[in-house]
């Protein structure tokens, strides 16, 4: 049973199932996104029965009759002076729901019949407010705690995880920061999880904030390529591992795919799958991505097709992720572990087939039941991987493969972006939960409404104000729209700004300045304030 409500206003004006005003006390009244509370006549079974709803504060403005923007300031004195206080504070309210007891569980349900004028609201009790926001122990991620109630823990479920999920917010607000936390949440619970990490953002799961090593340290993996120059040194990471692709384990249709070879030029097509037929029969499987050049060069002094095929083969060389073996994405798949792919300082085609190789064998395994767990992708800077469809990615394909089938074999992906506005449209609507952080940008906010049913305008409107580490979540990993303060990470974050006053300091000490700067910092402040004091 919840503690007495406590009354705070009464309903006003017009009020529907969804939304009403209330008029509430100018000293007391709820601030913007508190939870209230107001009794109606709802369907409970198979009868109707008075019913608790509960609803969220989503605008409050106040109202007088004698402070008019026609009076001008004398008259506007007078009335203040004379003691008129007939302020009004009226309060926009968003109903979330009831909740039921059906077979043992609590179910949420959206009112459906009139909620009257008249009536009172009160605040909303700490327990219900959590229980709307609570999940099973097997089912529920700690993602943060409501903005309004902040010692009210949120949490999130991880079968909403089937249908999809977007983190979406502009640069700094707090996205890879909440990526963390959930990596956090999930390997606890066992899951697998392969995390795409074009900034190296991730590379420090293994360690807490304060640099010891986290609890989970050995079941978090870095694969990375060594062609890769690395945002870190090897030495300043735990459990790096080499990634490489042997390309003698390429057939020839596959290297056509990569270079982007349209399936109408069959010619150059099959000049290529010829070139891959006579390295593989005089080298067996020793020959690179370079003896391909050279025998396509060779081939083309007597082939046109073959010449045709030379400047697409030359790409390879851009093309620098190969090595003497292929690692087994196996190393990736396995229960409880977080394999973290660091692609920094690839060049965006590098890490195009890196992610479309990896994504496409993952998924392989786990549709043909070769690995049975249900495997967590994370993909960071998603609009660099499926951009809006006149822009060629490999990783297109196999992300929008999942995003349409992974749910029926056990794939989960997570879209991860600064830029909405940049991906493709149809991935993005996959995505049937958001968890949003501050977005500004008018031409985002609009693909994020396109893309989002649950969405609404008042949330919308929300967005900009929101402060770094706080996200709107809807979809179906909440019960309802919620509001939260992401919780504090357990592990180091590695997508942080740097501190630009503390590395600013550093080059002073290193350059031998900082004293001597220091001394004609304060000659410049004295003789400034003896110029400004005769003024």
């Amino acid at each position: 049973m919840y503690a007495t409500p406590k009354p705070i206003g009464r309903i006003v004006e017009e009020a529907s199932p969804t939304e009403f005003l209330f008029v509430a006390d100018k000293e007391s009244h709820p601030p913007k996104y508190e939870y209230v509370t107001v009794y109606s006549k709802e369907l409970a079974g198979d009868r109707v029965e008075r019913v608790q709803v509960l609803a969220q504060v989503v605008g409050v403005v106040s109202r007088s009759l004698s402070y008019r923007e026609d009076l001008d300031l004398e008259a506007l004195e007078r009335i203040y002076r004379a003691g008129i206080d007939d302020v009004n504070v009226i309060c926009k309210a968003r109903t979330l729901g009831y909740m039921i007891a059906t077979e043992g569980k609590k179910e949420i349900l959206m009112p459906r019949r009139a909620i009257y004028p008249g009536n009172e609201v009160y605040l909303a009790p700490d327990e219900l407010v959590a229980e709307f926001f609570s999940y099973s122990k097997e089912e529920g991620l700690h993602i943060g705690y409501l903005i309004s109630r902040p010692k009210i823990p949120v949490f999130i479920s991880v079968n909403g995880f089937k249908r999809h999920l977007a983190i979406l917010a502009q640069t700094g607000a707090g996205k890879s920061y909440t990526v963390g936390v959930l990596v956090e949440e999930l390997l606890q619970k066992g899951a697998t999880v392969i995390v795409i990490d074009p900034h190296a953002d991730y590379v420090f799961l293994s360690r807490k904030p304060d640099g010891s090593r986290y609890e989970y340290a050995d079941r978090i993996k870095v694969f990375r390529n060594p062609n890769s120059t690395g945002r870190y040194s090897k030495s300043e990471l735990d459990n790096v591992y080499d990634y490489t692709i042997r390309f003698s384990d390429l057939t020839g249709e596959e290297i056509c795919e990569i270079l982007n070879i349209p399936e109408k030029w069959s010619n150059i097509r099959n000049a290529v799958t010829e070139a891959v037929k006579g390295l593989r029969k005089n080298m067996g499987d020793a020959y690179t991505s370079e003896h391909l050049i050279e025998k396509i060069e060779e081939l083309s002094s007597r082939n046109p097709h073959a010449l045709r095929a030379l400047k697409y083969v030359r790409k390879l060389k851009r093309l620098k992720v190969f090595g003497a073996a292929t690692t087994p994405v196996s190393e990736m798949l396995k229960p409880a572990q977080v394999s973290v792919i660091d692609l920094s300082g690839l060049n965006d085609s590098s890490m195009d087939y890196i992610t479309y190789r990896i994504l496409t064998e993952v998924f392989h395994q786990v549709s043909t039941q070769k690995f049975r767990y249900p495997v967590f992708i994370f993909v960071e800077e998603a609009h660099k991987f499926i951009p809006k469809k006149e822009v060629r990615r490999l990783s297109r394909e196999i992300i929008n493969t999942i995003a349409a089938e992974g749910r029926k074999f056990g794939v989960f992906m997570t879209l991860i972006s600064q830029r909405p506005s940049k991906i493709d449209p149809d991935a993005l609507s996959q995505c049937n939960s958001q968890i949003i952080l501050k977005v500004s940008n008018p031409t985002d906010q609009e693909a994020i409404i396109k893309s989002s049913e649950r969405l609404s305008e008042d949330l919308l409107r929300d967005l900009p104000g929101l402060n770094v580490g706080e996200a709107v979540i809807v979809g179906e990993v909440t019960k309802v729209p919620v509001m939260v303060k992401i919780r504090k990470r357990r592990t180091r974050e590695g997508g942080a700004d740097i501190d630009v006053i503390e590395k600013l300091k550093a080059a002073m000490e290193e350059a031998g300045l900082e004293e001597e700067l220091g001394r004609e910092q304060e000659l410049v402040v004295a003789r400034e304030g003896t110029i400004w004091s005769e003024v």
